[in-house]
């Protein structure tokens, strides 16, 4: 009975792997609720300020931010690319990093150079496997982000597209669609485009600024960053406890099969040791 045994082994190891996936698959489900209202009570006010830019964007002051002004020509670019820190998520980063990738490729036909600020360990492997620059990073981030750990990395990108080092700046991570849908979403980030937030508008935007224009418009442009960014870690993350709680079904229900699969070979080879004895013995007593 040493194949028995054999087969015996096999059982227990992916029944103890079924365990694993189960409880993981559990322990996604409570944080993807958590995640997903997080990322819904975001959404809103991160809609607004896009608009509320926008809406910046196409008015006339006598200040004119750097955010809003494009360049008229792009010789270097910058990639804010937010992944996950853990694996066991099925295709969720593999897709946001071939999105990236094409990209990079097509830039790099362009002769435009990059710069990625890299948020999750996944992205940032990826970006030092094809040897791209990394001006920032972020990793660890937990599955509640943070505002006042994300701002840093985020503002050497601001930095350098205000003192001129890169000429636009863009977005990549994963929308939360459904639970079994997450999309990898490219969007440019600055300069602040006003056909990405807003419908024709038949009118120009104006307004009175108190105490001055500088002043309110510096602070709306921060705000506006801040809340795009935060708005897409909380979309990543949720996109991520969705993602695993799939990958961690598909892999029990998997298990499942081959747990059966095994106990059918099991009994089989059981059975045709049990009939060869058998016959053995009949054998043995009709030699007598």
């Amino acid at each position: 009975m040493a194949a028995g045994k054999e087969i015996r082994t096999k059982i227990k190891s992916v029944e103890n792997t079924r365990k694993i996936t189960r409880a993981m698959e559990m322990v996604a489900a409570a944080k993807m609720r958590k995640a997903q209202e997080r990322m819904k009570q975001a959404r809103p006010y991160a809609e607004k300020i896009a608009r509320v830019a926008a809406h910046f964007s196409q008015a006339h002051p006598e200040y004119r931010h750097p955010f809003v002004v494009p360049r008229e020509t792009i010789k270097r670019v910058g990639i804010i690319l937010i992944t996950t820190d853990k694996g066991l998520c099925g295709g969720l980063n593999t897709n946001a990093l071939r999105l990236t990738l094409n990209k990079l490729k097509a830039w790099d036909e362009r002769k435009i150079g990059v710069d990625v600020c890299v948020v999750g360990n996944k992205g940032l492997g990826f970006i030092q496997r094809l040897g791209a620059n990394v001006a920032s990073q972020l990793t660890g981030l937990g599955d509640t982000p943070h505002m006042e750990r994300l701002i840093g990395p985020v503002q050497v990108m601001l930095d350098a597209y205000k003192a001129g080092s890169i000429d636009a700046l863009y977005l990549v991570y994963s929308k939360f669609v459904s639970t079994m849908k997450q999309e990898p979403t490219f969007t440019q980030l600055l300069p602040l485009s006003s056909e990405a937030a807003l419908e024709k508008a038949e009118h120009h935007w104006d307004y009175i600024y108190e105490p001055d224009a500088p002043s309110v418009v510096d602070a709306l442009m921060v705000r506006y960053v801040e809340a795009l960014i935060y708005q897409a870690v909380a979309e990543n993350i949720a996109c991520e406890q969705s993602a695993r709680m799939v990958a961690m079904k598909a892999a029990s229900d998997n298990a499942k099969s081959v747990i059966d699969e095994l106990k059918l070979v099991y009994n089989k080879t059981r059975q045709a040791a049990i009939t060869q004895e058998l016959s053995e013995i009949v054998a043995g007593a009709a030699a007598v």
